[in-house]
């Protein structure tokens, strides 16, 4: 399995984490973050994540930024994404099992690297329920229901 990855300057040290753990389970990692903690613009990184998985050169993504919230806005501005930004357990959980989500956006200031490693275990093992949800996500990228 293929994973993308793409973080800003706030998410430097966690995406280090993710990788290595990523590697370690044996998944291929895309690598679009920047690798230092200079300031720079998150959508440079996170649309190539998007990309990825839109495209199927990946199965799915990670962002990482300050709050995740630029990151997940800049990801879902793509048709084929469902980013949901998670910061909890819980939250990561249901992105999956009711979202089909395809991209996990990590808040890196608000969250510890403990709790974002295990963010990326959750929702990489979470399958997605289908059912009575994926009619609703058929309905997502439509401008009205």
């Amino acid at each position: 399995m293929t994973i993308a990855i793409g973080n800003d300057h706030a998410g430097t040290q966690y995406k280090f984490e993710i990788v290595k753990l990523l590697e370690k389970k044996g998944y291929k990692v895309l690598n679009f973050g920047t690798d230092t903690e200079d300031s720079m613009d998150y959508p440079n990184t996170v649309h190539p994540v998007a990309e990825a998985v839109e495209s199927g050169k990946a199965d799915f993504g990670i962002t990482l930024c300050g709050s995740g919230n630029g990151a997940q806005m800049a990801a879902n501005k793509h048709q084929g994404i469902r980013a949901a930004l998670c910061w909890n357990n819980e939250l990561v959980e249901l992105a999956r099992l009711h979202n089909n989500a395809n991209i996990l956006s990590i808040p890196a200031r608000f969250v510890s690297l403990q709790q974002a490693l295990g963010f990326v275990e959750i929702f990489l093992t979470t399958k997605f329920e289908g059912g009575r949800h994926q009619t609703r996500i058929e309905k997502i990228p439509t401008k009205y229901c």
